[in-house]
């Protein structure tokens, strides 16, 4: 059994390749990669995005914002009596967009999801939690379907506990999302419950500052099964099984990093020449001290990174930027390295509290030494601020959307409300590109065989990675990781075509279940992602 629609991906893969590269000839092959507008007018405006197994990916913006420009299909209407807003309103405030048509498709959601948090559970299944208003306790499922279904949204029974706005979400071992926080919710919880309850966490408590810097926390799974928590400066070490604190770690040194200061963190990948038992975690960006309870300064926001092994004992290693960001994305790419990208230069998150938009993206490369890490590339011509996501897709672009400074939809003025998708090509497109074929499901720990095609010389031999999709927002991607796995020598089987042998991650604590992309990386270049089912 091969992946999702393996034989029409692999004739857009030739598409794509001719397209790629003609995009990159015209770049002058710089190094730096280049731009392409995708949609021009999603009709949404995208606070939070997510790419499916299926490879399309999930639009959602707040209900309460009133009439979108996509409208709802077969004359539907949302009957929301709660909407404070539009109580008839005819239009979608989510979506779902195929890359590779460029097509749009509205989706139903009833309650408010504006600044909400979420993630892919072990089926693919979109687990989208909490919200505002109407919206803060609820839980709604999106189970994700090829560009021709008809899936949507649907809003459970089941309520959060506590209503959480601003929160954070994490997928575990056991299968069940730990739900962190949120605006005066200083606990965690977890969805589905199984009979748990919340458990307060100190830390949530500490860090809660006059204009909070605590909310969208952001959590990690780390490889000893403890979840790495951050909020404003200062992180711990959580026992999600017990519900204790078991390490607190040092404060990283500057500015708030978490909303509404919006700095961005990643774990930097998990590597099989160690067991996958290695890791590190990098915070960058952040808004000056004070930047959101005084906007109209539009202080200078930060250029620094923390770096820090929280299984060992030694502190953050301070790393400067080229750019100084808030709102900032980080996104892992499919070769481990790591994409900052959107932002600003000046001020915090908030309706017309930023300026001086970061246009250019900065690429990070944790292998290589410090003070050679850092790589300017190819700048955007679109203001990605406030309420904007990045995406990785299986194609290797990173999908870039939304962008609204303002409380409703707003057309003029500075920075206007964004609806236009454009995608980045990094500079790992601009090579030959391998083909991959992979089993659709991998077990734990169980050996696989990829077959890659490639019609070049071999200067190295063949990578092979695997990232899950995250639910990004809010300048955090929540759930992200990326493994390196192990990769015999290529084996010549004819027609261009290698064998590699691999193994599965070894367990649910190194790759929580649920739909990965796999790629195959040739002498620097990915692969299209197959998408693969773990556990």
């Amino acid at each position: 059994m091969y992946s999702r629609n393996w034989r029409s991906r692999h004739v857009l893969q030739l598409l794509a390749a001719l397209l790629l590269w003609a995009g990159w000839l015209q770049s002058g092959a710089n190094g730096q990669g280049y731009w392409e507008i995708v949609k021009d007018n999603a009709g949404i405006a995208t606070m939070h995005a997510a790419v499916t197994s299926f490879g399309n990916v999930i639009l959602l913006d707040r209900t309460n914002v009133g009439d979108s420009q996509l409208p709802l299909n077969n004359g539907r209407c949302r009957q929301n009596e709660a909407d404070r807003a539009n109580k008839n309103d005819c239009t979608a405030h989510s979506a779902v967009f195929s890359p590779g048509s460029n097509n749009i498709r509205p989706l139903f959601v009833f309650t408010d999801t504006w600044c909400s948090s979420g993630q892919f559970n072990g089926d693919g299944k979109m687990v989208q939690t909490g919200g505002d208003a109407e919206g803060v306790a609820k839980i709604r499922e999106y189970q994700p379907c090829g560009d021709d279904g008809g899936c949507d949204w649907v809003e459970l029974d089941t309520s959060l506990q506590i209503g959480r706005w601003y929160a954070s979400n994490q997928q575990l071992p056991d299968g069940t999302q730990i739900v962190v926080g949120g605006r005066n919710a200083f606990t965690v919880e977890y969805v589905p419950a199984n009979g748990r309850g919340q458990t307060t966490l100190p830390l949530l408590q500490e860090t809660n500052s006059a204009q909070n810097d605590n909310l969208y926390p952001f959590v990690h799974l780390l490889p000893n099964n403890n979840l790495f928590i951050f909020a404003n400066k200062d992180s711990v070490l959580y026992d999600w099984q017990n519900n204790v604190v078991v390490k607190k770690l040092p404060q990283l040194a500057g500015e708030p990093r978490n909303y509404p200061s919006a700095g961005s963190s990643v774990m930097l990948p998990l590597k099989s020449d160690d067991g996958f038992k290695s890791c590190e975690v990098l915070v960058c960006g952040g808004a000056a001290e004070g930047a959101f309870s005084n906007p109209t300064a539009l202080s200078p926001a930060s250029n620094t990174c923390g770096r820090i092994n929280p299984l060992g004992d030694g502190g953050w290693a301070i790393e400067t930027m080229p750019h100084r960001r808030t709102m900032g994305d980080m996104i892992l790419t499919p070769l481990g390295d790591v994409i900052i990208i959107n932002g600003a230069a000046r001020g915090s998150q908030g309706w017309g509290y930023a300026s001086d938009p970061v246009l250019t993206p900065d690429l990070y490369s944790p292998d290589k030494a410090a003070g050679e890490r850092f790589q300017t590339l190819a700048p955007s011509t679109i203001p990605r601020m406030y309420h904007s996501t990045s995406n990785l897709l299986p194609d290797g672009r990173i999908l870039c959307a939304g962008s609204n400074t303002h409380q409703f939809y707003t057309f003029t003025g500075d920075f206007p409300t964004e609806l236009r998708i454009d995608a980045y090509n990094p500079p790992y497109l601009g090579g030959t590109r391998p083909a991959l074929e992979i089993p659709g499901a991998i077990a734990y720990g169980g050996a696989f065989t990829a077959t890659v095609t490639y019609g070049g010389d071999f200067t190295v031999g063949i990578q092979l990675t695997m990232v899950n999709s995250p639910f990004v927002t809010h300048s955090y991607a929540q759930g992200q990781r990326l493994l390196k796995l192990a990769a015999s020598v290529p084996v010549i089987v004819g027609g261009g075509k290698y064998t590699v042998d691999s193994t599965g991650p070894p367990d649910a604590t190194i790759a929580p279940g649920g739909y990965y992309m796999l790629f195959a990386i040739v002498n620097g270049v990915p692969s299209w992602a197959n998408w693969a089912k773990i556990g």
